[in-house]
């Protein structure tokens, strides 16, 4: 983290050069660099998406995108989550620059340098910005947490082990077979 005695604002994160090799995140009104994922992050961030958006889009629920896109929550915190849904009823949230409001679903898939921030910081931040579900995959352990938005923060409705079927309770009816996320990459 780049520590600010005047913290960044959103229109300052705006107004940073665009960079082919780094990503940021605004958080608390402190930059972050946001690693490169990694080969396998990137499977899983693909087979999950596909999932999820063949469910949203063939029963038209909304819009499902992945990262980089800026999610503006406040002044002083920009997200870009790894996957996202935002239901059609919440569509107002969505401009041409990103995405200003809290998703439905956000979710976060660790890698060595983010899983503690993804875990304790952005859960809290997704939570207070009213994230409805929050989805935490970890692709070494081949898990899903799954969380829910009650009174006093996110809950966990459920851990999901890599031969088990994730279901969402915000999405009704979506199943994704964790095997097809998860399988090994030798072939």
């Amino acid at each position: 983290m780049l520590k600010a005695q005047i913290p960044f604002t959103v229109r300052d994160y705006k107004a940073l050069p665009e960079s082919e090799t780094k990503r940021y995140e605004l958080l608390g009104g402190e930059l972050v660099v946001v690693p490169s994922p990694t080969w396998k992050h990137q499977e899983v961030s693909a087979r999950l998406g596909f999932y999820l958006k063949a469910f949203v889009d063939e029963r038209d629920l909304g819009h499902v995108v992945h990262a980089p896109l800026d999610v503006v929550l406040s002044e002083e915190d920009v997200v870009q989550p790894d996957i996202l849904f935002i239901s059609h009823e919440r569509a107002s949230i969505i401009r041409e620059d990103g995405v200003y409001g809290a998703p439905d679903l956000v979710v976060e898939i660790l890698s060595p340098s983010t899983a503690e921030r993804d875990r304790t910081y952005k859960k809290t931040l997704y939570a207070r910005h009213g994230v409805q579900e929050y989805w935490i995959v970890d692709p070494a352990l081949g898990t899903v947490e799954v969380f829910t938005l009650g009174e006093r923060g996110f809950e966990r409705a459920a851990l999901y082990n890599p031969e088990e079927t994730l279901r969402s309770p915000l999405l009704q009816g979506l199943e994704i077979p964790l095997t097809k996320v998860f399988f090994s990459q030798a072939r």
